[in-house]
């Protein structure tokens, strides 16, 4: 029984099992396989084309919604600027009365640029007279007819104007004195004593000086000057 057995295992042939691919054979005729090719490149071209027109439709809505809140905005500014020009027009006379204003500041600036407030110095003149000489008159020329380099003036010079003035005493004054004390005025410069000479009435004598004396500009008052920051 045993002898049988071997026998038999000896009579069956051993098979190892095929472990790699097998081999295949593509017996389809070359044109179904271009067709089935064909289709694929078919059906990616048109899975592209639905997603270009998924995004035109995106971008087509996208701009339609920028197109609409642009024309909102547009028509907010229009009605900004068309309330503007309303408030504009409540206030349209407002330029012309600043500009009216700034040609009237102009105006008084040059027409008193020359101002000086006269009764300081005339106060200041009177102070420093000499004992016993009394002013009998008292005129004020500005630089356009008080010219510099005046003949009876040799020491004259450039000032913004001049004052002319006439004295009376009973003696003799002392000019020099009462010249160094013109000059020592603040604003007054260039003081000179064009005559002295001697008058009589029926019962009197007495002595006529006539002078003159230059302001500078520090004499001036400069109130409405824009350089003071006035107005």
């Amino acid at each position: 029984m045993s002898a049988a057995i071997d026998r038999g295992a000896q009579q069956a042939p051993l098979v190892t099992p095929y472990r790699g691919a097998l081999p295949q054979v593509n017996l389809l005729p070359p044109e179904v396989r271009a067709a089935r090719g064909l289709t694929v490149v078919k059906r990616w071209l048109g899975v592209s084309l639905v997603a270009t027109l998924a995004l035109c439709a995106v971008a087509y809505a996208g701009s339609l919604v920028s197109a609409s809140m642009a024309a909102k905005d547009l028509t907010a500014e229009q009605k900004v600027t068309s309330d503007l020009q309303v408030e504009e027009q409540k206030y349209a006379e407002v330029p012309r009365v600043l500009n009216a204003l700034t040609s009237v500041k102009i105006a008084r600036e040059a027409g008193m640029a020359t101002e000086v407030q006269w009764k300081g110095y005339l106060d200041a003149v009177t102070a420093v007279l000499p004992e016993g000489v009394s002013i009998e008159s008292f005129s004020v020329s500005p630089a356009s007819t008080a010219s510099a380099g005046d003949s009876t003036n040799p020491l004259k010079g450039a000032s913004s104007g001049e004052i002319q003035f006439t004295g009376r005493t009973a003696t003799v004054p002392d000019l020099a004195s009462w010249i160094d004390s013109l000059n020592s005025i603040p604003g007054f410069a260039s003081a000179w004593a064009s005559s002295a000479a001697i008058a009589a009435t029926d019962s009197t004598v007495y002595y006529t000086v006539a002078g003159s004396v230059q302001y500078t500009d520090a004499a001036l008052a400069h109130r409405f000057s824009a350089a003071e920051g006035t107005s």
